[in-house]
C-alpha cells in the first residue's frame, strides 16, 4: 500500500448517499428497524457485583422493561446461566449516562439506572453486595466436587466477569468551543463515544487560555467518526439524507482500514470510502424453449474480498458528498488494481491523499498486517511515498504544509516498526522518526523503542503545525509520544506513569484527551494542555472522568534474563497479575499472546481481571518476536516459530515460579491464535508442568493450514521460507510446516473453542484436532460459535468463552497438591 494524491475531475454517477447503519435489536423484544446509532455508555455501580442468589434471580421470566445500553454484562452468564443476549440494541426514548464515582457506592439512577438490565426495584432498596461474606460472596471459592459447589462457582464465574465488564471505555472523542468565563477564559466542550445522545462535559479552561475557533459540533450519528472529520464548524451537525437514482454503492457499515470521513475545509462536502456493489445478474432461460435459453455467465462469479473481519470488503470507492447540491459522485482517476482507503482532502479542497492497497494478482488477508504493498498510481494520481513500501494513516498538518505519514518494508512479518515520514509542501520526503532496530535493554528505562501503532490518531498534530503525538507500545508498555518534525526528535510523554496503557483519542488546539489504564484499574478520561516547545516534561494531566483500583488485585512486570547461549541479547518480559497475598500460594495461568508479532502491554483486561479475582494469578507473557521491544526482536522468530516463543515462555513461567508466591502444581495454558500455537507446544512438550489448557481459535497444524488461511504468505515467512504469489507448496515445505506443528503429543485436558467464520485460523484446524485427541482418549471438550470469527468477539460470544475457559481450568486443576488446605479455585 502506498499513498496516492489525485485531483477532483470528473466523477462517476449520482446517488444516495451512503451512511453507517447497524442492525439494532432489543436484548427485551424483537430486531427493530435499520438506524444511525452510537454506543451508549455502559452503567456500572462499582466493582463489587451480585450476589450468587441475585444473579441467579436476575434470570427469572419478567415483564420487559425500557432498554438499555448493550454490554459484555448482558451475556455474563450466557451458556452457564441460560442469559440470552444480543449484541447490539435501540437507545431510542432513553438518555444513559455513567458518572465517575467510587467503587462499591450508590450509582445515581434514572429509570433503574445501575440496577442490572430488565430489572425494576420494584419498590425496594438495591443492596450493594460485599466481599467476605457481607451480602456477597466471597472472590476465592474452594473446588469440591459436588454438583452445588460447582453451580456456585459457575455463579461465581459469571458474576465476576460481569461486574468487571461493564466499565465503559471511550473509543472516540471531540472538541468543541464552549462559552466564555467571567475571568475572560475560555471553556471546551469534550465530546465523547460513550453516550446514546450529544453528552457533552465541559472542560475548565487552564491557566494558559487560549481563544477558540468558531463552535463545532459533533453528529453523534456517525458513530464517532464525524468528530475526527476535518474542520466542521457546526453548520452540518448531522449528514442529510437524499433520495435520487441507486448507484452501485453500499456502505462501510463497519469502520476498517480502508473506512474514511472527512469534511472538505470550505464544509461545502463530505469524502467518504463506499464499497462498490457488484452486479447480480438473473438467468434467463426458458423451459418452454431451452434450446433458446441464455444464462449469464457471471451470475456465480467469485469475488474476493480483504479476509478475516473484512470479508465485505472488496472494491472500496471514494465518494464525494456535496451538501449543497445534495448529491454524491464517486471520484474516478484511481488505478484499476489499487483499493483506495484513509482519505482525506488536500489544503485548497482540489484533490485528495488516499492510501491504495494493491490486490493483483489476488488479495491478501488485511487485517493486523501492515506489510502489504502499495502501486505506484499513474496519472492523474502522484505517488507521495516511496517506491515498494508500505505507508499508510495520512495526516495533513493544520497549516497545510506537511503531510505526516507511517511507512514500513514490504512482506516479512505481518507487523514491524515502522517509520515515520513527512512530506507534501516541497514534495521531499523526509525521516522524522526511523526504525529502531535495538533500543537499549531493560524496562522502565524509558528509551525510545520504535513506533508500532497501527494508525496515527485521527488528530495528532499540535497547533504550531511542528510536533505530534501518537500512542504506540514501548516494551510492555504503550506510552504516549511527542515527535519533534522538524528536530527530528520524540519525547516520552508517560514514562514511569503507575499506569501502563495510554490511547491519544484527539489533540484540538493543544488540548489532548486520552485515556490511561492498567492491569487492575479500568480506563478513566483524562485531558491536558500541551505546553510550548522544549516545556513537555511540565505537563499536567487532569482527570475528566477516573476510575479506581480494582481492590484485591496487583500487578507487576517481570524481567526475565535470557540464557547466555542465546543469540539475542535482549531480555523479554512478562505482566503478572496476582489477587490479594493472603490466599497464596496462588494457582497460575499463563497466556502468550496471539500474533505472533503483538503484544501484552499493561492495559486493562477484564477477562484476566476476573480470572484474578477468582483466585488465580495470570501471566500474560511477551516472547521474543513482540511489538515494543525493536525490529531485530521481530525478525529474531522468523523460521524459529514453535521454538523461540515456546522456549521463552516456559522461561518466563519457571522465572515466575520461583520469585513468587505461585503454586508449581497448579499451572494451567489459556491462549488464542498463534497463543494457542504456543500453548498446545507447551502443553507437549512440557506435561509434568501444565494440567489444562483452554485455547481459542488455535493454530494445530501448519501444513493443512496454508491452503485455507487468508495470509498464506505469513505461513511461509513463519518459517522462513520465501514466498512469492506464484508459489505452489512442495514436500519439503509441508514437512517443515508439519515439524513446527502441535498436533502431536498433546496428552493433558485440553478446550478448543473456534468460531464457524473464522477467515484468519480455519476452524477444522480445530476440528482436526479435536478428532486426534478423542482417537487417543485426551480429555477434550470443542465449543463451536457458527457465526464467530477469529476474534470470537461479540457480547454474547465473549461472555461464554470466558464462562467456559474458567469452568475449564477451575474443573483440572482442582485442589493445591502442596498445600491441601488452602482455599483455590
Amino acid at each position: 500500500m502506498g499513498l496516492g494524491w489525485s485531483p477532483l475531475g470528473s466523477c462517476g454517477q449520482h446517488g444516495e448517499p451512503l451512511r453507517a447503519t447497524v442492525e439494532a435489536a432489543s436484548l427485551l423484544g424483537p430486531v427493530h428497524s435499520k438506524r444511525v446509532w452510537s454506543p451508549p455508555p455502559v452503567p456500572f455501580s462499582g466493582i463489587l457485583g451480585p450476589s450468587p442468589r441475585q444473579l441467579e434471580d436476575w434470570h427469572q421470566p419478567r415483564r420487559p422493561a425500557r432498554p438499555g445500553p448493550p454490554s459484555h454484562a448482558d451475556a455474563a452468564c450466557a451458556g452457564l446461566a441460560a442469559c440470552p443476549a444480543q449484541q447490539a440494541q435501540t437507545a431510542t426514548g432513553c438518555a444513559w449516562r455513567s458518572r465517575p464515582h467510587g467503587l462499591g457506592g450508590q450509582a445515581k439512577r434514572r429509570g433503574g439506572h445501575g440496577v442490572p438490565r430488565g430489572r425494576r426495584s420494584r419498590g425496594r432498596r438495591w443492596e450493594e453486595p460485599r466481599f467476605g461474606g457481607q451480602g456477597g460472596h466471597v472472590a476465592h471459592c474452594r473446588w469440591t466436587s459436588s454438583r452445588t459447589q460447582l453451580a456456585s462457582s459457575l455463579r461465581a464465574i459469571a458474576a465476576r466477569y460481569q461486574e468487571l465488564s461493564q466499565f465503559p471505555t471511550v473509543t472516540h472523542a471531540a472538541l468543541g468551543a464552549g462559552p466564555t468565563t467571567s475571568a475572560g477564559g475560555q471553556t471546551f466542550l469534550l465530546y465523547t463515544g460513550e453516550s446514546a445522545g450529544s453528552r457533552g462535559a465541559a472542560v475548565l479552561g487552564p491557566s494558559r487560555c487560549r481563544p477558540a475557533p468558531r463552535s463545532r459540533s459533533v453528529s453523534p450519528q456517525s458513530m464517532g467518526m464525524a468528530g475526527d472529520a476535518g474542520h466542521p464548524h457546526g453548520q452540518h451537525p448531522a449528514l442529510p439524507t437524499l433520495r435520487g437514482a441507486s448507484a452501485p454503492r453500499r456502505p462501510l457499515s463497519v469502520p476498517g482500514p480502508f473506512a474514511c470521513l472527512a469534511w472538505s475545509h470550505a464544509e461545502t462536502r463530505l469524502l467518504y470510502v463506499a464499497e462498490k456493489s457488484q452486479p447480480t445478474p438473473r438467468p434467463r432461460f426458458s423451459w418452454d424453449a431451452p434450446t433458446q435459453c441464455t444464462l449469464q455467465g457471471e451470475r456465480f462469479l467469485y469475488h474476493e474480498d480483504w479476509g478475516e473481519a473484512l470479508s465485505t470488503r472488496s472494491v472500496p470507492v471514494l465518494c464525494v458528498l456535496d451538501v449543497q447540491e445534495s448529491s454524491v459522485t464517486v471520484l474516478e482517476g484511481v488505478p484499476e488494481d489499487v483499493s483506495p482507503g484513509q482519505a482525506l482532502w488536500s489544503p485548497d479542497d482540489s484533490g485528495v491523499v488516499f492510501v491504495g492497497w494493491w490486490h493483483v494478482p489476488f488479495r491478501l488477508g488485511l487485517s493486523a498486517c501492515s506489510n502489504r504493498r502499495w502501486v505506484v498510481a499513474p496519472a492523474p494520481c502522484a505517488l507521495l511515498s516511496a517506491e515498494h513500501r508500505a505507508a499508510c494513516s495520512p495526516r495533513l498538518s493544520p497549516d497545510g504544509r506537511r503531510l505526516l505519514y507511517l511507512e514500513g518494508a514490504v512482506g516479512g512479518p505481518h507487523r514491524q516498526c515502522l517509520q515515520l515520514r513527512l512530506t507534501w509542501h516541497t514534495r521531499l520526503t523526509a525521516t522524522v522518526l526511523d526504525v529502531v532496530r535495538e533500543p537499549p535493554d531493560g524496562e522502565g528505562s524509558g528509551a525510545f523503542t520504535g513506533i508500532y501503532a497501527d494508525a496515527l490518531p485521527p488528530r495528532c498534530w499540535a497547533a504550531d503545525s511542528r510536533r505530534a503525538l501518537l500512542s504506540t507500545p514501548q516494551r510492555s508498555r504503550t506510552d504516549l509520544l511527542l515527535a519533534d518534525t522538524e528536530a527530528a526528535t520524540v519525547t516520552n510523554l508517560t514514562a514511569g506513569s503507575p499506569e501502563g496503557c495510554w490511547v491519544l483519542l484527539t489533540t484540538q488546539w493543544d488540548l489532548l484527551v486520552a485515556t490511561c489504564s492498567a492491569p487492575h484499574q479500568p480506563p478513566s478520561l483524562v485531558v491536558a494542555v500541551l505546553p510550548p516547545a522544549g516545556q513537555e516534561p511540565t505537563l499536567h494531566w487532569v482527570r475528566a472522568e477516573d476510575t479506581a483500583p480494582v481492590p484485591g488485585i496487583s500487578w507487576k512486570t517481570l524481567l526475565v534474563q535470557l540464557p547466555c547461549d542465546e543469540q539475542s541479547p535482549q531480555a523479554l518480559e512478562a505482566v503478572l497479575l496476582s489477587p490479594p497475598a493472603g490466599a497464596a500460594p496462588h494457582p497460575l495461568v499463563v497466556c502468550p499472546h496471539g500474533g505472533p508479532h503483538a503484544v501484552f502491554d499493561a492495559r486493562w483486561r477484564p477477562s484476566m481481571a476476573a480470572l484474578c479475582q477468582l483466585g488465580f494469578a495470570v501471566l500474560m507473557v511477551n516472547y521474543r518476536g513482540s511489538l515494543g521491544f525493536g525490529q531485530s526482536a521481530i525478525d529474531s522468530l522468523l523460521s524459529r516459530v514453535g521454538e523461540q516463543d515456546v522456549a521463552d515462555t516456559q522461561l518466563a513461567v519457571e522465572r515466575a515460579l520461583q520469585s513468587e508466591a505461585l503454586d508449581p502444581c497448579r499451572v494451567a495454558l489459556l491462549g488464542g491464535s498463534h497463543g494457542a500455537f504456543v500453548a498446545l507446544h507447551l502443553l507437549a512438550r512440557h506435561p509434568e508442568r501444565y494440567r489444562a489448557c483452554a485455547v481459542r481459535s488455535p493454530v494445530t497444524n501448519l501444513a493443512t493450514l496454508l491452503g485455507t488461511s487468508d495470509i498464506p504468505d505469513w505461513r511461509y515467512t513463519a518459517l522462513g521460507l520465501p514466498y512469492a504469489f506464484e508459489r505452489v507448496p512442495r514436500a519439503e515445505d509441508l514437512a517443515a510446516m508439519l515439524l513446527h506443528s502441535p498436533i502431536t503429543g498433546v496428552q493433558a485436558p485440553v478446550l478448543l473453542c473456534v468460531g464457524g467464520r473464522d477467515r484468519r485460523v480455519c476452524p477444522m484446524q480445530a476440528l482436526e484436532f479435536y478428532r486426534v485427541l478423542r482417537a487417543r482418549d485426551v480429555p477434550v471438550r470443542l465449543l463451536w460459535y457458527p457465526e464467530g470469527n477469529h476474534a470470537l468477539s461479540g457480547v454474547e460470544t465473549e461472555a461464554d468463552v470466558f464462562g467456559n475457559c474458567a469452568r475449564w481450568i477451575i474443573q483440572h486443576l482442582g485442589q493445591s497438591r502442596a498445600a491441601p488446605g488452602q482455599h483455590g479455585p
